[in-house]
């Protein structure tokens, strides 16, 4: 698992559009809070995606970008932001190298039954491209204000 005060690991992952995004795309002009979450159009990641649109223009002035994670593809991508009129960018990180390189593909337990998947969690990066918070099992509601917050302090 990833800490704080370590370099995030590089990526270049399609989002809804199709057009790969760069971690170093941002780099030296916004910070990013790459979030996690397990599935398109589920209860807990709605949540999550419709509270960062909320708060999608105060990121913006705070000069940060939010980026979205998950293994589902970029057509599920684009069907998600199309029904709740998202304002945010989703990674399709569909062979789960991404998931893999942050540490957020792991044993899950429901019901009794193990299986693997994603555990919802956020990382919030600075313009250095260094990791500011690495939170592992978030919870959805309030946690897009919490990130803004954050970032209001680097």
């Amino acid at each position: 698992m990833l800490t704080v005060n370590q370099t995030a690991p590089d990526f270049a992952v399609p989002n809804q559009k199709s057009h790969t995004i760069r971690l170093a795309d941002y780099k030296d002009k916004n910070h990013v809070v790459l979030y996690f979450y397990p599935k398109d159009d589920t209860p807990g990641c709605t949540i999550e995606a419709n509270e960062f649109t909320a708060l999608a223009n105060d990121f913006t002035q705070a000069n940060a970008v939010i980026l979205g994670v998950s293994k589902d593809d970029c057509a599920s991508h684009q069907d998600f932001i199309d029904k709740y009129n998202l304002k945010i960018e989703l990674l399709a990180d569909t062979n789960g190298d991404l998931c893999e390189a942050y540490g957020v593909w792991q044993e899950k337990e429901k019901n009794g039954l193990k299986k693997m998947g994603i555990v919802r969690s956020t990382f919030l990066i600075d313009k250095q491209g260094m990791i500011k918070q690495a939170i592992y099992g978030v919870t959805p509601q309030g946690h897009a204000q919490a990130m803004l917050n954050a970032i209001t302090q680097l």
